[in-house]
C-alpha cells in the first residue's frame, strides 16, 4: 500500500499531568487555558496542551530514532538537538552560501532528515528560506465537562541559609505566624479526556516544493516515513513536557481513528471534541468511496495497543506515495 497522507483523530485520557503551562504569577504556576466552541455551540474555557508542545515531543522522538539509525542523516545542529537546527550548521551554511533557493532546499533535504520532516526556516545571512513541515498537530484540547485542573500546595524548606538567618526567620515566624524560611508554591495538575488531531503529509517527505522533484531516493524516503510514523506513535505513548519529574501523566486510555490516504484524496479527520466523531469519519469514508474508490482506508482503535498494531502493520506493508508533476 502506498501512503499519501495519514490523519489521527483521538481521545486520550490523561490524569494528574502538567504538560504545558503559561508561566508563573507570584508563587502560583498558571496552567494553559483556551476558549473553544463545544459540540452544542456553547463557549467553553478548558485546559489544553499546545500543538507546539506535541510537535516538540514528536521531534525529540524522531531525533532519538535518527541517532540510532545510520540511514537517517542529521545536520550538525540536529545532532545536538539544537533548537536552531540547520541554522547552527556552519559548514552546511558555508557550502550553500552561493546556491539559489531551489538548490539550497535540495541540499537541505539531502543533508538532514529532521529538518525535512519537521520543517525549518533558514534565516542565516540574507536568506529567508522556509521548509514547510510534513507533520501537523492541533491543540490537544480538554473535552468540556470531563476535564478539570486543580492547584496543589507545595513547600520547600530553605536549609542552606546560615544559622543567624535561620534564627532571625524563626523569631519572625513565631511572632507573626508566617512561613518565613520556607518556599511556598502552588502547582497545577490536570485530569480529563483530551481531543487530539494530527496530520502527516507523507508524500512530501524528501520533496522539493520549488523544483517539484524528490531530492532523495525511495529507500531514504521509506526510512524517513517509517521513523516519522514511529515518532508519532511514541508521542502518544510518552508525551514529554513540563514537570514530568514529579507529575508524569497517567495515560489511562487512547482511542480514535487512523485515516489513511493512498492518493491525493485527503485523509479525513473530525475533531474528537464531538462525541460522534468516529461515526462522522466513517460516514466521510463511505462517501469518499463513491468518489474515489479505494483511496481512503479507516482503522478504529480503542486502546494504545491497537494503535500500536495499526502503525506496526503500516511499517511492514506500506511504501511512500510518489508525487509526479512532470
Amino acid at each position: 500500500m502506498q501512503l499519501y497522507s495519514l490523519s489521527i483523530s483521538a481521545r486520550a485520557t490523561l490524569n494528574m499531568h502538567s504538560l504545558n503551562n503559561e508561566g508563573g504569577e507570584g508563587n502560583q504556576i498558571q496552567t494553559r487555558m483556551v476558549n473553544i466552541i463545544d459540540q452544542n455551540g456553547q463557549l467553553q474555557n478548558v485546559n489544553a496542551i499546545s500543538g507546539n508542545m506535541f510537535k516538540h515531543i514528536q521531534a525529540e522522538h524522531f531525533f532519538r530514532l535518527a541517532k540510532d539509525n545510520r540511514d537517517l542523516p542529521l545536520c550538525a545542529g540536529c545532532r545536538e538537538f539544537n533548537a536552531n537546527r540547520i541554522n547552527a550548521d556552519k559548514d552546511f551554511l558555508a557550502r550553500v552560501a552561493n546556491f539559489n533557493d531551489a538548490d539550497t532546499l535540495t541540499a537541505l533535504l539531502q543533508h538532514c532528515a529532521l529538518d525535512d520532516v519537521a520543517g525549518i526556516l533558514i534565516t542565516e545571512g540574507k536568506r529567508s528560506l522556509p521548509r514547510k513541515s510534513v507533520v501537523e498537530f492541533g491543540w490537544v484540547v480538554g473535552v468540556p465537562g470531563v476535564v478539570e485542573t486543580d492547584s496543589y500546595f507545595h513547600v520547600k524548606y530553605a536549609s542552606e541559609r546560615g544559622s543567624s538567618k535561620r534564627n532571625e526567620d524563626r523569631e519572625a515566624t513565631e511572632s507573626s505566624g508566617s512561613n518565613l524560611g520556607q518556599a511556598i508554591f502552588h502547582r497545577p495538575a490536570s485530569s480529563g479526556i483530551y481531543a487530539a488531531v494530527c496530520h502527516l503529509e507523507l508524500a512530501r517527505i524528501g520533496f522539493n516544493d520549488i523544483t517539484q522533484e524528490y531530492a532523495i531516493d525511495k529507500d531514504q524516503r521509506t526510512s524517513r516515513t517509517q521513523a516519522l510514523l514511529q515518532s508519532v506513535l511514541y508521542t502518544f505513548m510518552e508525551p514529554k513536557g513540563a514537570m514530568r519529574a514529579s507529575q508524569a501523566p497517567h495515560i489511562v486510555d487512547v482511542s480514535g481513528v487512523v485515516s489513511i490516504s493512498t492518493s491525493p484524496v485527503p485523509a479525513p479527520t473530525i475533531s474528537p471534541l464531538k462525541d460522534d466523531y468516529r461515526d462522522q469519519i466513517d460516514g466521510i469514508g463511505r462517501s469518499l468511496e463513491k468518489i474515489a474508490p479505494g483511496a481512503v482506508q479507516l482503522a478504529r482503535f480503542d486502546t494504545l495497543a491497537e494503535l500500536t498494531d495499526i502503525v506496526g502493520d503500516l511499517l511492514q506493508n506500506s511504501t511512500p506515495y510518489t508525487l509526479s508533476y512532470q
